[in-house]
């Protein structure tokens, strides 16, 4: 019987990633983009190659936008590599393609690395497109093909909460 479970659980799982998927895709100019940064306070330490920003940062590439409470950015070699953000709820909304839902979603904790198109959520992570909704303590979210992964593959202690909202029937006339 467990198997059963296990079985089912896993064909869910596939049905809901590939309907989440759409073929939807980042907006393609969104990774030659500049980020930009609006903060209330900015540093920036060349020894550690690190730059912080506090008090109601937003960070705009193309069209993913970060609000936050705090960002820092990590530079190698003057390049940006990561950008952590932290929040009471830090929540991101990126478009993924021209006439698609937007893709939102918040948590207290996310790192951003633009070079591989990836958004990590950490700690009462929730991301929404469309109808359906994803919450788990973990979710990853390739900006660029639009994926979304929850959970951890490490421990069946951590769940993923996932709602899929009927869509509404148009009226005939």
């Amino acid at each position: 019987m467990k198997q059963n479970k296990k079985q089912h659980l896993i064909y869910i799982i596939l049905i809901i990633f590939s309907g989440m998927n759409n073929h939807a895709y980042g907006l393609a100019s969104d990774a030659s983009q500049p980020i930009t940064i609006d903060s209330n306070t900015a540093t920036y330490d060349d020894a550690t190659e690190t730059s912080t920003y506090t008090g109601n940062v937003v960070s705009i590439q193309g069209s993913i936008r970060v609000n936050s409470d705090k960002l820092v950015v990590y530079f190698i070699n003057g390049d940006v590599d990561k950008l952590v953000f932290t929040g009471k709820r830090a929540k991101f909304k990126q478009t993924p393609s021209e006439g698609e839902d937007d893709i939102t979603g918040e948590a207290l904790t996310g790192e951003y690395y633009p070079k591989k198109n990836l958004l990590v959520l950490i700690d009462e992570a929730t991301v929404w497109q469309g109808n359906a909704t994803y919450s788990s303590k973990l979710i990853e979210y390739d900006s660029k093909s639009s994926l979304v992964r929850a959970g951890e593959k490490s421990s069946d202690a951590k769940r993923v909460h996932v709602i899929l909202k009927p869509k509404s029937k148009e009226v005939k006339q």
